[in-house]
């Protein structure tokens, strides 16, 4: 218990500059002669901690005192504090103090370069509340039981045992082992509904990659071409990674897609700002899309 309280002590003299013994002892729950006694030992330990006397005194480090001995270097120190700070994030608590300690233990006066937000700029109903959910299922090892609808347009009721949470593509998933199919599976978490955390516990741990390497193209994929209109720009340098700009301002676009269907849908998704360019069957397919479409609306 002692080296606990220890270490307290010197995050409490790092975020403050002058503290009395009395308010540690408060704080501590110990008697003011026992965190004489830590002081004490704290100096013959080699940490500059001294006491001062008289009104405004009290406990004190030396000016400018970080643990230096720490084998680390700046960028490293910099990527645990941001680290620390993308995990904050995911609690949602709002708690900080981890980040707080460790920024004082490195000396850290400029660890505010990055900020992390998971939440989406749209409006996805209870995300955050099925995230918490999830996330204490696969701490606790709770069996999952959620309804969820797949891409084949189908909704089934499922019973999980959750692995893994991952964030791919602007989205989070849940890797989890599915009863209904005695396999696993990726979950999209806006997908899920009328989750129940269940008392029943598993026994199964997660790998350590669940995305090891990039999904091979099969040959059924569509290698399409799409001219966007110039006031789509900023779908164009967020979706796509091969474009060309054009001298009209608009851009000439390419990417793979698993079907015509795919292709089609994502057309349709720019409106009348976009259209197909090839493949040729691409093409035919959109055409015959929206003559069904127009059959609809008479």
């Amino acid at each position: 218990m002692q080296i606990h309280r220890l270490f307290a002590i010197v995050y409490v003299l790092l975020e403050r500059p002058t503290v009395t013994a009395r308010e540690l002892a408060g704080r501590f729950e110990v008697s003011t002669r026992t965190i004489y006694r830590d002081v004490e030992l704290l100096a013959q330990a080699g940490i500059p901690v001294y006491m001062s006397k008289g009104r405004g005194g009290g406990i004190s480090l030396m000016q400018d005192f970080v643990l230096n001995k720490a084998v680390l270097t700046e960028h490293e120190k910099s990527d645990i504090l941001a680290s620390l700070q993308a995990v904050g994030a995911l609690s949602g608590t709002g708690d900080d103090s981890a980040v707080r300690k460790l920024r004082s233990l490195f000396g850290s006066k400029n660890a505010d370069w990055i900020e992390v937000d998971w939440s989406s700029w749209g409006y996805y109903g209870d995300e955050a509340a099925i995230f918490e959910t999830v996330k204490t299922a696969i701490l606790e090892k709770h069996v999952l039981r959620f309804s969820y609808s797949s891409g084949r347009a189908e909704t089934l009721r499922r019973e999980v045992w959750p692995l893994k949470l991952l964030f791919k593509g602007a989205a989070w998933y849940l890797y989890a082992h599915c009863t209904l199919r005695n396999d696993t599976r990726f979950f999209k978490l806006r997908r899920m509904t009328e989750i129940e955390l269940l008392p029943t516990h598993f026994e199964m741990e997660a790998p350590t990659r669940v995305v090891a390497e990039p999904v091979a193209y099969s040959s059924m994929n569509v290698n399409a071409e799409f001219q966007v209109d110039a006031c789509m720009a900023f779908r164009v340098y967020d979706e796509f990674s091969d474009f060309i700009p054009l001298e009209n301002g608009d851009f000439l676009c390419r990417v793979t897609l698993p079907d015509l269907e795919t292709v089609c849908m994502y057309a349709s998704s720019f409106g009348t700002h976009a259209r197909i360019a090839g493949p040729p069957e691409a093409i035919e397919a959109m055409r015959e899309r929206l003559l069904k479409s127009m059959e609809l609306y008479g």
